[in-house]
């Protein structure tokens, strides 16, 4: 036990946690590929080792129990919404929605263009609805169904639909995460908002270059789209009342109805759409709501081939309990770290380098990207990144909107990029890729920080790209 509790934390004992969890994921993926058990693993030894430093802090396991508890109740809206998803999937097969979406995806989008119309109808989804993670679950699902279908290399699709979902994220006024950035640094909405386009447009029309020019296509002719097309028209009716469930899905969200009730609600209609539209016996609804979607419990005696069985055959409320275990094994590291003072001890080494607004600007990226990587929680990061640095932006003279977009443009759009996030564990989870898969596609996230370091570099430069405060 340390003699000096009050003592700061060595910043090197602070850093610890961090590189084994670093360490681990780089070692799984050059071993193992970009599998689950390897992160898990070293989620594991990382929450270990801070778990050892916080008993050397004087620190019992049963605080950091508490801590994780307190974590995964504020996380509980996000975790209901994950494993709605899940249901939401194996119904939306049950009902003939996703098979639906996926043929008019064949219909109607170039092989060419799969990866940038999986950009372009994500985003505006989560600009409309305000939330990455239903944009992802629906339009997303169905996307990556059809890329699938077309015979496409995925992780560019999943790329995409992230970066969508994130930018709406990111941007929309409905959006949760946009109002908190708002809120923990002072700014007026819709100023934080507006600030925001400098550092949002830009990465947004790369990244539609980048799937327009990089994104590989495919060809019709070799592709097994037609014959997965004839093969769903075969087995669902593909009626328009299919699209009922996602109706009913996209209302709700939009009207800021509490996302989870509205997902088990629409698959609740999407089971009853089953039963009446695809004439599947109502034993078949429950288990796809339940386990996935089963072809041979839904339609027993029919023959489908192995890509349509392997497209149809996913989703289920238990789908999504593996997650659950990354998720509680991230937030014991994450309250391990917080009792011991490890997260305090990075968040003051970074406000104490702070010199001139581009140092400012690269510390508040830098604190909300380790925040948010730790803790998992963009609204938590946001309030408290927000009242750190709060201060130090008035000092300068600086408008609080800065501050605001510095977090969205860290913690927001890093998240779904650091793999034990869980942001990062439901994108993997819901779209079938990895997250270091799909990190090279997610162009939009990636180069969100970027622009954000470039913008303050220009105020550095010509005095533009940050806003003064009123008066100065």
């Amino acid at each position: 036990m340390n003699d000096d509790e009050s003592a700061p934390l060595p910043l090197t004992l602070a850093l610890l946690p961090i590189v084994v969890l670093a360490g681990g994921i780089v070692a799984g993926a050059a071993v193992f590929g970009f599998g689950g058990d390897p992160l898990l693993l070293a989620l594991l030894a990382a929450g270990i080792v801070a778990t050892v430093i916080a008993r050397w802090r004087g620190h019992g396991w049963g605080e950091i129990q508490r801590d994780t508890g307190a974590l995964i109740a504020e996380a509980l809206p996000a975790l209901l919404v994950l494993l709605s998803i899940g249901a939401l999937l194996g119904s939306w097969m049950f009902s003939g929605t996703i098979p639906l979406l996926v043929v008019l995806g064949i219909d109607i989008i170039s092989p060419q263009w799969m990866a940038l119309t999986a950009f372009l109808a994500t985003a505006l989804m989560s600009v409309v609805t305000g939330t990455s993670w239903g944009s992802a679950g629906t339009i997303g699902v169905a996307l990556m169904g059809a890329g699938e279908a077309m015979g496409l290399p995925l992780a560019p699709v999943a790329g995409a639909v992230v970066s969508g979902a994130y930018f709406g994220d990111k941007l929309s006024p409905l959006s949760d995460m946009t109002n908190i950035a708002a809120i923990g640094a002072g700014a007026e909405l819709y100023a934080h908002v507006r600030h925001m386009l400098a550092t949002s447009i830009p990465p947004a029309l790369l990244a539609l270059a980048a799937y327009a020019l990089l994104a590989p296509g495919g060809a019709i002719g070799v592709s097994p789209a037609g014959e997965i097309r004839a093969e769903l028209a075969s087995l669902f009716v593909l009626s328009p009342w299919a699209a009922l469930p996602l109706l009913v899905a996209i209302i709700g969200i939009a009207l800021r109805w509490p996302p989870a009730p509205v997902i088990v609600g629409s698959a609740l209609v999407a089971i009853f759409i089953g039963i009446a539209l695809q004439g599947f016996p109502a034993a078949a609804g429950i288990g796809a709501f339940v386990g996935g979607f089963d072809l041979a419990l839904a339609a027993p005696g029919v023959a489908a081939s192995e890509q349509v069985t392997s497209l149809v055959e996913r989703g289920g409320l238990m789908s999504m309990a593996p997650t659950l275990v990354y998720v509680v094994a991230a937030f014991l590291l994450a309250a391990a770290m917080r009792v011991s003072g490890a997260l305090d001890r990075l968040l003051e080494v970074m406000l104490s380098a702070v010199r001139g607004a581009f140092g400012l600007v690269a510390a508040t990226m830098a604190a909300g990207a380790t925040m948010v990587g730790i803790t998992s929680h963009g609204g938590v990061t946001a309030l408290v990144v927000g009242g750190l640095f709060r201060q130090s932006y008035a000092e300068r003279g600086l408008a609080p909107e800065n501050l605001s977009r510095a977090i969205e443009d860290s913690a927001t759009v890093t998240e779904p990029l650091m793999p034990w996030t869980v942001s990062a564990l439901f994108m993997a989870s819901t779209l079938g890729v990895a997250t270091l898969a799909y990190l090279p596609w997610a162009v939009f996230c990636w180069l969100g920080p970027v622009f954000g370091l470039l913008m303050t570099l220009r105020f550095r430069l010509t005095g533009k790209g940050l806003r003064l405060a009123r008066g100065e």
